[in-house]
């Protein structure tokens, strides 16, 4: 007498194979009336890197010898600090976190005390993420110094600053004190639980204290899994000549860098809109 197979103790959900295409956590599967114990697991694990990442403090002494061997610095970085002393203040207060501390703003106009003007001050901000800043700041900033040295255009860089405890629009009072046309905030981003790792890039044409977030042009999911560093400084190229030529930033200037994709090539006859292309 034959015996019967036992019943598999995971019921496999079909849809797992579309996690070939994304970090989404779908077709996971059943125990039961519950999750396999190894994606409940993966999801624990998840969870704890994202709050980790939260709470990590910013290796700034180890990020600066990064960004000194890999862009070859002559100069350290300015090292900065908000007016949130620590991470709890930074959590609870969001507003302490987008100015900087006195002590800061005295440092900062004492290194800009020669009041020369700069296309671009470059300022790299912990967030809410300092694991994204440890390991994609110096990866991205050798890509942007690449193409901006390629470039035609003579593109004057402020001295780099690094930031603790620091929110995006902390960078519109570090380029006002720099004398500078545009700043580019690179701060880590609010982890997800499958991107703890995940740097943005925030523009803003003309900064300056108290201006509102529609100011500033973001471009987000920086790091090895997501947007490629590569792929964001050319991005963030485009971002910054189109904001030179017409003054401006945030919502009235728009991210072209996809276009061609998208509208299709305009050399071949095709129409510069997408929506009613053949």
């Amino acid at each position: 007498m034959a015996h019967n197979e036992p019943t598999p103790i995971v019921v496999e959900n079909p849809w797992e194979r579309l996690n070939a295409f994304t970090d989404a956590r779908i077709g996971l599967g059943r125990a039961g009336v519950s999750l396999p114990t190894s994606k409940h697991l993966a999801f624990q694990l998840a969870h704890a890197q994202a709050q980790d990442a939260v709470h990590c403090a910013l290796d700034g002494d180890s990020l600066e010898a990064a960004l000194t061997d890999t862009l070859g610095l002559t100069t350290s970085p300015i090292r900065l600090h908000s007016h949130a002393q620590g991470r709890a203040m930074y959590l609870q207060r969001p507003d302490y976190g987008r100015r900087l501390n006195e002590e800061s703003r005295e440092h900062l106009q004492q290194a800009a005390a020669s009041q020369q003007h700069y296309d671009l001050a470059v300022v790299i901000v912990d967030g809410l993420s300092a694991l994204a800043v440890q390991q994609n700041s110096a990866p991205f900033l050798s890509a942007l110094h690449q193409m901006l040295n390629n470039d035609a255009t003579d593109w004057q860089l402020a001295p780099l600053t690094m930031i603790e405890q620091g929110r995006v629009a902390i960078g519109d009072e570090v380029g006002s004190l720099l004398n500078a046309d545009a700043v580019l905030v690179m701060i880590g981003e609010r982890p997800g639980l499958s991107s703890p790792d995940s740097l943005g890039l925030y523009m803003t044409w003309a900064p300056e204290p108290g201006l509102r977030d529609d100011r500033r042009n973001c471009i987000s999911n920086v790091r090895p899994a997501g947007l490629t560093v590569e792929e964001a400084a050319r991005r963030f190229c485009l971002l910054l000549k189109d904001a030179r030529q017409r003054k401006l930033s945030g919502v009235q200037l728009k991210d072209r860098s996809e276009e061609d994709v998208l509208e299709g090539d305009a050399a071949q006859g095709s129409t510069r809109n997408f929506l009613v292309a053949d």
